[in-house]
């Protein structure tokens, strides 16, 4: 059953909260809400059997999470921390895609996180040459030219998945779904300056996952994550076309929980 929740920016955010123990929040990437991302659903359901408390929520702009104006990434943080509190915080994190580098910004600003599970960060390009893809991204948003925006956003993704977008008539209403996208963006360039200059301040385990099958960059980007924070480890998983299989990765999931959370527990204890 959806529950909302008002982060501290004003946002209304919708989200499923399921389970008790220690909290896993599901921070998806761009594009997907709850409503057509049946295998993060299942995931965390499975993760709730386990004994954990999950959220899983829209993102700004995106489902139930209706939002107008500039969706930048300090208000998706702020929606972010107001799921962490939803599901009792601290919270390690599962990050997808873009959702990856979001949940790295929220660590490295000091949101209340045991850890971060990261599934096939987009990462890898040069800084600058991310900056720019960005820039130009936050141009055409600026611009409301979405159908340009959208097009850009999608420039390096397999072209039969733009295509397949701009061949369906509802073409026009998914490009204005770009707007969402600002953040997701905007993570991305702070992700890769981060890796690139040594400055990514993650101090909490990093759990960084690709599938079996996958893009080559994704195991490149997993390595250079984990080769970046003090506590990494880098995981091949069951899963292919950039998602991954429920049944192992609720379970992997699980465990690095636990984990996160004892560690946790012990660090406050002193």
């Amino acid at each position: 059953m959806t529950d909302y929740t008002t982060t501290s920016q004003g946002d209304r955010v919708a989200h499923d909260l399921r389970g008790s123990g220690p909290a896993v929040v599901f921070v998806t990437g761009a594009g997907p809400d709850r409503a057509d991302d049946p295998v993060t659903t299942e995931t965390a359901q499975r993760v709730a059997d386990a004994g954990l408390t999950t959220v899983t929520f829209d993102r700004l702009g995106r489902g139930e999470s209706p939002a107008e104006g500039r969706l930048d990434l300090d208000r998706e943080l702020a929606a972010v921390a107001a799921m962490i509190e939803v599901a009792g915080a601290p919270a390690l994190l599962v990050g997808h895609s873009s959702g990856c580098s979001v949940s790295l910004r929220a660590a490295a600003a000091g949101l209340p996180v045991t850890g971060l599970a990261l599934w096939e960060a987009p990462l890898g390009d040069p800084a600058a040459v991310t900056q720019a893809w960005t820039d130009e991204i936050e141009r055409l948003l600026d611009a409301d030219d979405h159908e340009n925006a959208m097009r850009h956003y999608m420039k390096d993704m397999p072209p039969e998945w733009l295509a397949g977008m701009e061949s369906s008539p509802a073409w026009p209403a998914i490009a204005r779904t770009v707007a969402a996208y600002r953040a997701d963006a905007q993570s991305l360039a702070w992700a890769q300056h981060a890796l690139d200059d040594g400055t990514l301040d993650v101090t909490v385990p990093v759990l960084a996952m690709y599938g079996v099958e996958t893009f080559p960059e994704m195991p490149v980007a997993a390595a250079s994550i984990v080769a970046t924070v003090p506590q990494g480890t880098e995981q091949e998983m069951p899963g292919a076309m950039h998602t991954w299989e429920p049944e192992p990765m609720a379970a992997r999931l699980a465990e690095f929980a636990r984990q996160c959370a004892g560690q946790a527990d012990q660090v406050r204890a002193g």
